[in-house]
């Protein structure tokens, strides 16, 4: 597949308008364990520069400049990073947000020595152009660090789930090749040395199963977005399917939700 026989910037546009429905924020917040995981295994440093790519709300910034790091964190969905500069100042962090595309970084070449993404850059339709971007940005010597769903995940699951109702754009590939470890190899090959690839669980944790399916439906952007352009019937049924999703995936014996998704944690080294 060649990227010129995908419209790339139309389904950019789309996926901008998904992310701008709802209040993702509310569901990207929980993740943040992930981000301050990911600081750690990238050994992010006092006073490195780091940027946080396809940053959202900004989870991965804000762990860096936890760390006393000159934080950045670049997205191409204004309400997103607006929120992460609340979060930042609420936290008293100085964090830089700018707005970007992550195929297009607005960042110089190399001039990161860390360049991280929690579920993120896998979202990007064009996944060579997002990784040449990363590989571009990051100093040589520098670390690429990445949290990415896996396929056979729960969330790599629901993404299925959703795709029966919305199938994805053709010619795109899906998002959670980026949980594999052969798409890594693929995507960046001799120019980045990884040097872990850990299997880690991020745990969902809802009052219950339709609970989890009501909040994705009110917050999450793609999936507001989707529920609400389907009749009343349909929404009922799209409902239960999400629903069904966190149960296979539920450890909890009460009523309450704790679903472990699993996800690939990528620390790389650039030559």
């Amino acid at each position: 597949m060649t990227s010129t026989a995908v419209d790339f910037a139309a389904i950019k546009d789309k996926q901008r308008s998904g992310w701008e429905t709802g209040d993702y924020p509310r569901v990207g917040n929980t993740l943040q364990i992930i981000a301050e995981l990911l600081a750690e295994a990238a050994d992010v440093r006092a006073d490195q520069k780091v940027l946080d790519v396809a940053c959202g709300q900004g989870n991965a910034a804000l762990a860096a400049a936890r760390r006393f790091a000159e934080a950045t964190g670049v997205d191409y969905a204004a309400n997103l990073l607006e929120q992460g500069r609340e979060r930042a100042v609420a936290e008293h962090l100085p964090v830089t947000f700018l707005e970007g595309d992550a195929e297009q970084l607005p960042v110089p070449d190399a001039s990161f020595d860390r360049v991280l993404s929690t579920v993120g850059v896998m979202f990007a339709p064009d996944h060579q152009q997002a990784a040449d971007e990363l590989v571009r940005v990051t100093a040589p010597g520098g670390r690429i660090a990445l949290a990415s769903w896996t396929p056979t995940g729960m969330v790599g699951q629901m993404f299925k789930t959703v795709s029966k109702w919305a199938p994805p754009p053709a010619g795109v590939q899906p998002a959670t090749l980026w949980g594999t470890e052969e798409h890594l190899a693929e995507l960046f090959g001799d120019r980045v040395e990884w040097v872990t690839l850990t299997k880690r669980d991020f745990v969902f944790r809802y009052r219950s199963a339709e609970h989890f399916s009501e909040w994705f439906r009110q917050f999450y952007g793609p999936i507001t977005k989707l529920a609400g352009a389907l009749s009343d019937a349909d929404r009922v049924q799209f409902a239960a399917d999400l629903a069904d999703v966190p149960r296979a995936f539920n450890d909890n014996t009460d009523h309450t939700l704790a679903a472990h998704a699993e996800y690939l944690e990528a620390v790389g080294i650039k030559h």
